[in-house]
C-alpha cells in the first residue's frame, strides 16, 4: 500500500509517521508513506499556496493551482483508489472506513489548512472527504496522521498478533471489554475471577457481556447501528 500526503506543514507529520507500528510497517515494506510539501508546486518566488477569498470573507484559502499540479503529477505515476480531503464537514471517520481504506492499493490525503481549499478542488479532484470529529484543527495534518495510523495498523503483518487488531474497540461496533494484567491482586483490587479460570468459553462470554455493558453505558449510539 502507498499513502501520499499533501501538506503545507510536512514537519508536523515526521514524528507520528516515524514511530511505533507505522515505522515498523514502513521498514517491513508493508506500506510506503510519502509526504509532499505543497509549496514545492507553487510557481511564484514566494512559494505562495494561499490567497484571499472572493467575496471578502476573513481568512485565507488554499489555491487550486499547486494542488492540481501535485495531484496530477502523482496520478501520472500510478493509479490512486481514493483522493481524500481532510475537512471538518466531511464524512465522519470510523473503524469501518479505516478497514475499507486498508484494503486499497494507493491513496492520496490532502491536508486542509487556512480557511479551506478552493471549492473547485473538492468538486473536481477529491473523491472522498473525511472528518475525524466535529471540531476545527489548525490544519489537516493531525487528521491525516490519525487516518494513516489507523489504516496501517490493520494491514496484515503490521501487528505481530493480528488477532489483537480484530478485538479492538469499534471493530464490531462495540467498545472493547476491560483488560487486566499481573498482579492478580493489587491494593485490594482484584482481577475478575473468570479471567483467571482458564475456561475459554466462560471468558469469551464475560468479554462479550462486558463489551455490551460498556457500550450501553458509554456509547449507546453505537448500539443503534
Amino acid at each position: 500500500m502507498r499513502i501520499d500526503i499533501i501538506t503545507v506543514l510536512p514537519e508536523l507529520l515526521t514524528s507520528p509517521l516515524g514511530e511505533s507500528i507505522v515505522r515498523r510497517a514502513r521498514e517491513q515494506g508493508l506500506v510506503e508513506i510519502v509526504v509532499h510539501n505543497l509549496r514545492d508546486y507553487a510557481t511564484d518566488r514566494h512559494r505562495q499556496v494561499d490567497d484571499y477569498p472572493f467575496g471578502g470573507e476573513a481568512g485565507m484559502v488554499m489555491k487550486i493551482e499547486p494542488i492540481f499540479r501535485c495531484i496530477e503529477r502523482l496520478r501520472s505515476e500510478r493509479h490512486y483508489d481514493e483522493v481524500i480531503y481532510t475537512s471538518p464537514d466531511g464524512l465522519r471517520y470510523d473503524q469501518r472506513e479505516a478497514n475499507r481504506l486498508s484494503t486499497l492499493g494507493n491513496i492520496i490525503i490532502l491536508c486542509g489548512h487556512y480557511k479551506g481549499v478552493d471549492h473547485r478542488v473538492r468538486e473536481h479532484l477529491i473523491t472522498r472527504e473525511l472528518s475525524i470529529g466535529d471540531y476545527v484543527l489548525t490544519g489537516g495534518e493531525l487528521a491525516a496522521a490519525v487516518i494513516a495510523d489507523s489504516v496501517v495498523r490493520i494491514i496484515p503483518g503490521a501487528i505481530g498478533d493480528e488477532s489483537s487488531a480484530l478485538t479492538d474497540s469499534f471493530q464490531d461496533d462495540l467498545l472493547a471489554p476491560p483488560v487486566y494484567t499481573r498482579p492478580a491482586e493489587f491494593n485490594g483490587w482484584c482481577v475478575p475471577e473468570v479471567l483467571l479460570s482458564g475456561h475459554a468459553a466462560h471468558i469469551s462470554q464475560w468479554q462479550e457481556e462486558q463489551s455490551l455493558l460498556r457500550t450501553a453505558a458509554l456509547r449507546p449510539d453505537l448500539l443503534e447501528k
